[in-house]
């Protein structure tokens, strides 16, 4: 199906950087957050230092909540109009944020703004979907990711920048103003690549259907839980990011370097699996991922018992987490997909709406454990990183490693 890109008009490389443009605005409206957390909690009083995560948390359930009606929207009318809709509303909360007299009023923002960044998840995972198929799905997805992975490398050094230069809402502003190039560029050149042909009637009865097909998938399902698990681990430390690096080790204004360091790991392993996933194949790669993950974890965890980790030890575990974390969510986000481009958009919602609310559930459980101590954080690793092999070997019953294609249950 590669050769469908010819027939929009477009270049393989243009179309995965615009791909991943859209994705990265999620990544943006988290990590360039960061290193403001501390000064937007002084400026609109926050007590609690947890709760500074909030912003972080409410964000993610607004953007997995919108998902469920995206994905069928999507799969009625197409691609491009729900992505400007929803780009639209990312927009206005981002630029309302500006003013935000409160924190409540800045979350209910962050809230809208997820909302509205629901669609770039949904429609960016769909046209790859419409357009690729198999492995060179999954070699799609991992260039995607890595071109996607750019932005959590850079996104907190820019906001610490940022934050030299103007006060906390001057991130809302650098935010939306991204956001309007982007979508601008998305007008202009991102094409439909769902076919009148094989849109779907907006009906309850068809959207009822289209999520039986997705829910009763047993492989679709449980790749898609084990996805769960991944991101609630990666957004648990993601929540408690500042304070492990700044109030356990620290690092002070060095942070966003550290974290660099670690997202750089995934961009790495997003491309290496785009070069090798086409011979090894989705199965191999992210099982392999799988327990090197878990094993890793469950290393980690052990030592943080003995007291502080040396800073130098932890960040490699954590690099190395990052490492398998990005093998094993462009494998099995194209393995939960693949039996279901029939119904693509509702498959991404569903999937979407799951790992997003379920991970961010589960990663504000993770980052409110915080203690002061990177104990919770390893022993949230090491408990996700225990569900992805359980929900795994639900999918495949068992028979791992696998050299063929999921089959449909």
């Amino acid at each position: 199906m590669s050769d469908r890109l010819a027939e929009y008009g477009r270049s393989r490389p243009e179309f995965i950087a615009l791909v991943a443009a859209l994705m990265a605005l999620n990544a943006l409206a988290i990590d360039v957050m960061l290193p403001a957390l501390p000064y937007m909690g002084e400026a609109l009083n926050i007590v609690n230092e947890n709760d500074r995560q909030l912003v972080l948390s409410v964000y993610m359930f607004g953007f997995g909540a919108t998902q469920l009606f995206c994905g069928p929207v999507s799969d009625a009318v197409g691609r491009r109009k729900p992505l400007f809709f929803g780009l639209a509303i990312y927009l206005i909360a981002a630029f309302s944020a500006l003013i935000a007299p409160n924190f409540g009023t800045l979350l209910a923002l962050r809230f809208v703004q997820g909302l509205g960044a629901a669609s770039t998840r949904v429609i960016a995972q769909s046209v790859v979907r419409d357009t690729f198929s198999g492995r060179a799905m999954a070699q799609i997805m991992s260039l995607v990711f890595m071109v996607f992975m750019i932005i959590p490398v850079i996104a907190p050094a820019v906001g610490q920048v940022l934050l030299l230069v103007g006060p906390w809402w001057t991130i809302f502003l650098f935010m939306g103003t991204l956001a309007s190039a982007i979508a601008v560029w998305s007008v202009l050149r991102l094409p439909e690549t769902l076919d009148v042909a094989n849109r779907r009637p907006l009906r309850l009865a068809v959207i009822a259907d289209g999520f039986r097909q997705v829910l009763t998938n047993r492989v679709a399902l449980f790749y898609a839980l084990a996805g769960v698990a991944t991101f609630g681990s990666l957004f648990g430390f993601i929540n408690a990011s500042q304070q492990v690096f700044v109030e356990v080790f620290g690092l002070g204004p060095l942070f966003p370097a550290a974290f660099a360091t670690m997202a750089g790991f995934m961009a790495v392993a997003s491309y290496i699996n785009s070069r090798v996933v086409q011979r090894y194949g989705q199965h191999r790669i992210s099982h392999l991922s799988m327990f090197a993950y878990l094993t890793i974890a469950t290393t980690l965890w052990l030592i943080s018992l003995t007291g502080t980790p040396n800073f130098w030890v932890f960040l490699a575990l954590v690099c190395g987490l990052q490492f398998f974390f990005g093998w094993m969510s462009s494998n099995m986000n194209s393995l939960a997909l693949e039996p279901l481009g029939h119904v693509a958009g509702t498959a991404s919602a569903v999937f979407g709406f799951l790992q997003t609310v379920g991970g961010a559930i589960l990663g504000w459980l993770i980052g409110r454990s915080f203690d002061g101590t990177v104990t919770p954080i390893a022993f949230g690793f090491m408990c996700m990183g225990a569900i992805v092999v359980c929900s795994v070997l639900i999918a495949e019953r068992g028979q791992l490693f696998r050299p063929h294609e999921p089959q449909q249950a």
